[in-house]
């Protein structure tokens, strides 16, 4: 029992560090109809800008707010000069958001140097809780904890706001929205600003998680991001948090019981969602 829980423990840490780079996908493609393969290149800028913040100021809290600053601005940038000019066009978003990824990922080489950067856990998240047999790792349930309430959040503005009734307007028909005067394109830009944020974000969680960010880092995680996008459902929120722990699960008990599919087993769960149920584990409905 107590290597269920710690295993399971691992998984949904796991899985809630993939959902923050998955839900900034989730929303922009969800609104914004934009297969962003530079997804990617925010998630390893937002980590190696909050832990060189982290490492000089030696406040993990002041990493993290410039880790998220850095995917807004970030993400600001991206999406008026490499989004914009490719609305509509799938082929050409998927071609030029590549490159734009591999651009990130070479000057992360440029700016901080090839070598991966160790990273601690701050010290008053380090260290494990002792329950019988069990050890609970604390930076891991902190992982979770953000995890879910994250979702939470993001839930009740989707969902119980203003804000979330526009962003579901432009979702379900964007020439009626900006027919009432709401300035979609201005929608759009907020929108995947936010989306970078969380990639940054989950960066940055992911840094002290892993002990080191290197550069390619992000191109790996992008593509658990993709994969849990396509479980979940193009465009579904919940869809991308349940496909998440799925993934996270299946990944950790994988490990552990059947090392040889551990890396293979994200794409046994993609291919069986796509064979069995193409539109994913949750749809979102188009007007």
């Amino acid at each position: 029992m107590e290597l269920i829980i710690s295993l399971t423990i691992n998984g949904l840490a796991t899985g809630m560090l993939i959902f923050l780079l998955a839900a900034g996908l989730t929303l922009i493609f969800g609104l914004m109809d934009v297969l962003n393969f530079a997804h990617g290149g925010l998630f390893v800028w937002g980590a190696y800008t909050g832990v060189f913040t982290y490492l000089w100021s030696n406040s993990f809290i002041v990493g993290i707010v410039v880790a998220i600053l850095t995917g807004l601005v970030l993400g600001f940038i991206t999406e008026k000069l490499i989004i914009k000019p490719v609305y509509g066009n799938h082929v050409q978003q998927i071609l030029i958001t590549l490159g734009f990824m591999l651009v990130l990922q070479e000057m992360i080489k440029v700016v901080f140097g090839p070598n991966g950067v160790p990273v601690k856990v701050p010290s008053y998240l380090a260290g494990s809780w002792q329950i019988g047999d069990l050890t609970i790792i604390k930076y891991r349930i902190f992982i979770i904890v953000v995890g879910f309430a994250l979702f939470g959040v993001l839930y009740f503005i989707l969902n119980r706001t203003k804000v979330g009734l526009v962003v579901r307007a432009g979702v379900m028909n964007r020439e009626m929205t900006q027919a009432l005067g709401i300035n979609i394109k201005r929608v759009f830009l907020i929108v995947f600003m936010c989306g970078a944020a969380l990639a940054a974000l989950g960066g940055m969680l992911m840094a002290p998680y892993s002990g080191v960010v290197y550069a390619e880092m992000g191109m790996e995680y992008a593509i658990l991001g993709f994969i849990v996008v396509v479980i979940g459902g193009m465009g579904s929120f919940q869809g991308s948090l349940m496909a998440a722990i799925l993934v996270g699960l299946a990944g950790s008990f994988m490990a552990y019981y059947v090392p040889f599919l551990s890396v293979a087993v994200n794409m046994i769960l993609m291919a069986s969602v796509l064979i069995f149920r193409p539109q994913g584990l949750f749809t979102v409905a188009k007007g």
